[in-house]
């Protein structure tokens, strides 16, 4: 392995905790562009809110736990401290620019005649309403904590939720807590419309219970003022499991979630308006140390609920839809076998149907053939109509193996649920292997035909997700090809077995030989150039950070290697710096669809290797999971992913250019056309689809 990093020198690289951030700040673009419908503008701002949830959860909570264990040989505490600060400097800067946003919205969505209005600028008609409205509907949702001076409340928090800290004065001040309890009431109520008045009102739910305090204090308490301001704890997403433990993985697994409910907080935002003496009671009450983020913002908070921010008024202030596409290949066969078996298949979601998946597996539960299925199941929705055909094919005595992946974050409890239903329904249901997450999107049917079994391979980039299938673009191939559909069978073996040795030489598996792989391709475009030809690579990822492979890739820019990327989210490597990388070129797209597939293509010498992946090039992602990568053997599919990159790259819309300093500037336009890639790539696709007969 280390022959691979020979070249490599002391060099700089972009922090992925501010890249992240980075990230974050297209997606606060897209809520800035007026060019987009206003509705999808205050949805980006739920996006926004939801992925920085997350990364406080995840990402600051790893910064903070490095600085807790400074005491280490090899900590860098200085580092992790400065690191800190500069994700707090930057997360209050984002937040003003929310705030901002945010104002903006509200106005221009006041010149659609839909306002949303506190409680205290509507009409009698609308008070007398939502008087009605709070005490039928609202009031018995609310169950107040009243708080004392000597206990700490942190741990009656729940991190996903919004409450309100509420003080109560008149000689003495009295405190207390309060869930919004937007889980059980809508967040948005939309205010009946009045006769005289063609506009259209909407009221958050936090304004009214804000409004409506008195009521449900005033039986309890005497107080001349009463005032309530919104909070939220965000907790370390991170839970140990005790290996020790002489107990079952799911009871485990259960007990681990149990401790991530009660983590260290790692944020606390509040309402800025809130009196300074206010926030002195509720630092000691809530146990916030220095460490923690303590954040300042606007009125509310959880503005993820805004990701389903409902759309009153017409029906173009949102995105216009974008049918989903039929795969030719699969609809001039009535069996999906027929179809794969004329010739591999290639999806990419949104823009084709994820029906075909679906049709796929449905199939295979009732095919009097098909002897066997197995699958990985990372994330799944809640609703899975995968789950409802598994069982199916269960209950037509099929053999069902489902390897379920209960360590996928903020989905393990959905999964112990679905792993108890697999079992009760008759599945074989495996977890893999104990220090390795199962990233993999692999579905293998075997089939008995001719008197032998053929097995058929799904791999993809993206989960067997019906409701994210709809959002995230993602490649999803079927194959017989024997070679890889052998090896996809493998995979399950090795998950089960992995102590046992497996050769792969069409799969790109993690942790088995994905790393030596890539950068065994990379050396190979590098030695193209010392003997005098070109040397290309495209890569698209969600994540570049793996320090190993950003160190290859500087290496072969300095050696001539022309290289392409886009870059979703984090990038640590720092693209066009002279006699460097300036052979480097790094874009990120962030538009109405999450750009989530991994797919790299080498140049090799006018004869591209084409592979599509479910791994990001993270550590994480080539040694401490199994990923699945696969090339694309079929040359017609081969141009088709070339074409979708292609588009990417000529994208004068939605693509920012990654450079030293991550400052998130639009591609310019120069005299090219004001190409976006991803109704571009959504037109290119009907139009192949509809030339495959033809051809």
């Amino acid at each position: 392995m280390n022959a691979h990093i020979e070249h490599t020198q002391t060099i700089e690289y972009f922090a992925k905790e501010l890249s992240w951030l980075s990230f974050n700040e297209r997606v606060l673009q897209e809520a800035k562009d007026k060019n987009n419908p206003i509705i999808e503008r205050m949805r980006f701002l739920g996006i926004f809110s939801n992925n920085l949830d997350e990364f406080f959860r995840v990402r600051v909570a790893d910064v903070k736990r490095r600085i807790l264990l400074n005491k280490l040989p090899d900590a860098n505490f200085e580092e992790d401290e400065a690191l800190l600060s500069q994700i707090q400097q930057k997360v209050l800067q984002l937040g003003k620019k929310f705030n901002l946003i945010h104002q903006q919205i509200l106005n221009d969505l006041t010149t659609h005649n839909i306002h949303v209005d506190r409680p205290e600028k509507l009409t009698e008609f609308h008070l007398n309403w939502l008087k009605t409205y709070f005490h039928d509907t609202v009031l018995q949702h609310i169950s107040p904590i009243l708080l004392n001076e000597n206990k700490d409340y942190s741990d009656y928090i729940n991190d996903t939720m919004t409450y309100l800290f509420i003080e109560m004065s008149d000689e003495k001040s009295h405190y207390a807590m309060l869930e919004v309890p937007t889980d059980r009431v809508p967040r948005f109520i939309i205010l009946p419309p009045e006769k005289t008045r063609r506009r259209k009102t909407i009221v958050m739910l936090d304004d009214v219970i804000s409004y409506f305090l008195n009521d449900v204090f005033s039986n309890f308490f005497h107080f001349d003022k009463i005032q309530g301001h919104a909070i939220k704890l965000t907790r370390d997403a991170e839970y140990n499991l005790d290996d020790e433990l002489e107990e079952g993985l799911l009871d485990k697994m259960s007990k681990g979630l149990k401790q991530r409910i009660y983590a260290e907080p790692v944020r606390l935002v509040y309402d800025e308006s809130m009196p300074e003496s206010m926030l002195k009671v509720m630092k000691k009450r809530l146990n916030v140390s220095h460490h923690d983020a303590l954040i300042p913002a606007g009125r509310y908070r959880n503005f993820r609920d805004f990701i389903a921010f409902p759309n009153v008024g017409r029906q173009y202030l949102e995105n216009k839809p974008l049918p989903a596409i039929q795969s030719t290949a699969f609809n001039k066969h009535s069996s999906v076998f027929d179809a794969i078996s004329e010739q591999d298949i290639l999806l990419y979601y949104p823009y084709h149907t994820f029906n075909h998946l679906l049709e796929y597996v449905r199939q295979a539960a009732f095919d009097p053939m098909v002897t066997q299925i197995k699958v990985n199941i990372y994330r799944v929705a809640s609703k899975s109509r995968l789950i409802s055909l598994l069982i199916n094919a269960a209950k037509n005595d099929k053999s069902v193996t489902v390897m379920v992946e209960l360590k996928a974050r903020f989905d393990e409890q959905n999964n112990i649920e679905w792993a108890k239903v697999l079992s009760s329904a008759g599945i074989k249901v495996i977890f893999g292997i104990p220090a390795l997450k199962v990233h993999s999107k692999l579905c293998v049917i075997h089939r008995k035909e001719k008197n032998k079994i053929v097995k058929y391979a799904h791999i993809g980039t993206g989960n067997f997700h019906e409701k994210t299938a709809k959002i995230y673009t993602d490649f999803s191939l079927f194959t017989k090809h024997n070679g890889i559909c052998e090896e996809c069978d493998s995979v399950f073996k090795f998950i089960e077995s992995s102590y046992k040795p497996f050769n792969f030489e069409y799969l790109m598996i993690s942790p088995v030989n994905a790393r030596d792989t890539l950068l065994d391709l990379i050396d190979k475009e590098i030695k193209h150039v010392e003997d005098g030809f070109a040397g290309r690579i495209t890569i698209k990822v969600n994540n570049l950070v793996d320090k190993q492979l950003v160190d290859k890739l500087y290496y072969a820019g300095r050696r001539g290697v022309k290289i392409r990327i886009i870059v979703r989210g984090m990038c640590s490597l720092i693209s066009g710096v002279p006699r460097f990388s300036e052979n480097i070129k790094v874009i990120s797209i962030v538009d109405r669809f999450l750009e989530h597939p991994r797919v790299m293509v080498f140049g090799n010498n006018g004869d591209d290797k084409v592979y599509i992946s479910s791994a990001d090039w993270m550590t994480r992602n080539l040694d401490q999971r199994v990923e699945v990568g696969v090339p694309i053997l079929n040359d017609k599919l081969k141009q088709l992913i070339i074409d979708i990159l292609e588009l990417q790259f000529k994208d004068r819309t939605k693509a920012r250019l990654i450079d030293s300093e991550q400052k998130n500037t639009y591609v310019r336009r120069g005299n090219r056309r004001k190409i976006r890639s991803q109704i571009a790539i959504y037109d290119h696709l009907k139009k192949w689809e509809s030339n495959y007969n033809n051809e």
